[in-house]
């Protein structure tokens, strides 16, 4: 069977996120977007552990679930060099017993906790519990592996299970590293509100004999991951090299000679992940594995329609046309890829020009940097040969 995983979200437990990450709202809303498997995240906090415990059904084999989703036990954690590191774990009872081990339980209340080890001793004590990790959005510069290492074996000393890409890579961007040839790539949503501009944002397509962990498990083993659903990497707020201050954009050459601080502002300069991957690149181009699936570009639908009605992504009057559209084709996804345009049309004909320009690659995308989201433009600020 196939289906749609987004395997990194929090939960209402870790910092910066809606008090609304709750199984109760994160569960229809995936629904909504067209996900059948969700990482619950957080994982390793007892908080959220006990919501899920009371809030879904235990399945076996790892799925907890409700009406409308299917859960599995995720968490990320920070390691003492501040890398972090993506978690699957195969149930309830291993997150719990986890927890003990690896956090300083009296200390650490926050979702996402920091824990006294370092990546290998990490992945040992997960694969000791039969569980997956890999590094969470790899190339940030903040809190990823390639901020921290050259290579994946400097952190784990061994291959991880996989590697997260994070919104500001995409495989054409990894794949010029010849150390990822064997390791299959994520593509997971981070997201901290459950609102479908953020909550599968990006996901996985994967071919799984069943909705289990076991089944996930042996899906990343032999790398049968049909497709990787991102967003245009220029959208991700660390793509390029930029101020996180005043967002400037620098080239990345001339921050060093600046030292990485903004002239203008004296903000810090962050070296956007585009050039953190050129210095670690073994090739000029991507060498595509035969392994490797389809990286597709995909944009939230909500972002479509606040453009089109200039108006806020979470506004009434775009959520209406959002919900007329999921209801009537099922779930976002399809409306953004499948859905026939005259059907589109039908039901609002200004958001159909601009979901054809959506398809057709023709939008105009305006790179982030500095911790600030890139920005979709129309071509030529119409759509008017769409119409």
């Amino acid at each position: 069977m196939i289906i749609n995983a987004d395997l990194h979200i929090h939960s209402c437990f870790s910092r910066a996120t809606s008090n609304n990450m709750v199984i109760d709202a994160i569960a229809p809303q995936a629904k909504l977007k067209g996900l059948h498997l969700v990482g619950t995240g957080d994982g390793l906090h007892p908080g959220w552990l006990e919501i899920i415990k009371d809030s879904t059904t235990p399945q076996g084999d790892g799925i907890y679930s409700t009406e409308d989703c299917d859960f599995i036990i995720t968490a990320e954690v920070e390691d003492n060099k501040r890398v972090h590191h993506l978690l699957i774990l195969p149930s309830l009872e291993t997150a719990h017993e986890l927890r003990e081990k690896m956090v300083s339980v009296d200390k650490e209340k926050e979702g996402r906790p920091r824990v006294r080890m370092n990546g290998a001793e990490i992945m040992d004590l997960v694969h000791d519990y039969d569980g997956l990790i890999g590094p969470a959005h790899a190339f940030t510069p903040w809190t990823s592996m390639y901020k921290a290492h050259d290579s994946h074996q400097d952190c784990y000393g061994k291959k991880p299970d996989f590697l997260e890409l994070g919104l500001s890579a995409d495989t054409n961007m990894a794949d010029v590293i010849k150390e990822l040839q064997d390791v299959p790539f994520l593509t997971n949503s981070d997201a901290h509100s459950p609102w479908p501009h953020r909550l599968g944002r990006e996901f996985n397509q994967m071919e799984v004999e069943d909705i289990s962990f076991s089944s996930l498990k042996n899906t990343l083993k032999r790398k049968k991951i049909k497709a990787n659903y991102g967003m245009d990497p220029r959208l991700g707020k660390y793509h390029l090299t930029a101020c996180t201050k005043c967002y400037q954009i620098f080239n990345p050459k001339k921050a060093l000679e600046l030292k990485m601080k903004c002239p203008e502002c004296n903000g810090t300069i962050k070296k956007g992940v585009d050039y953190r991957i050129s210095e670690i690149a073994t090739w000029n181009k991507p060498h595509h594995p035969y392994h490797r699936p389809p990286y597709i570009h995909i944009l939230p639908l909500a972002e479509i329609i606040a453009l089109t009605y200039s108006r806020g992504v979470t506004t009434k009057g775009v959520q209406s046309i959002w919900e007329s559209l999921v209801q009537e084709f099922g779930n976002e996804i399809e409306v953004m890829i499948n859905a026939p345009m005259d059907e589109i049309k039908n039901i609002d004909k200004e958001i159909s020009p601009a979901i054809q320009a959506f398809r057709d690659k023709t939008l105009i995308m305006v790179p982030g940097g500095g911790g600030k989201y890139g920005e979709i433009k129309f071509p030529e600020n119409n759509l008017d040969k769409y119409l």
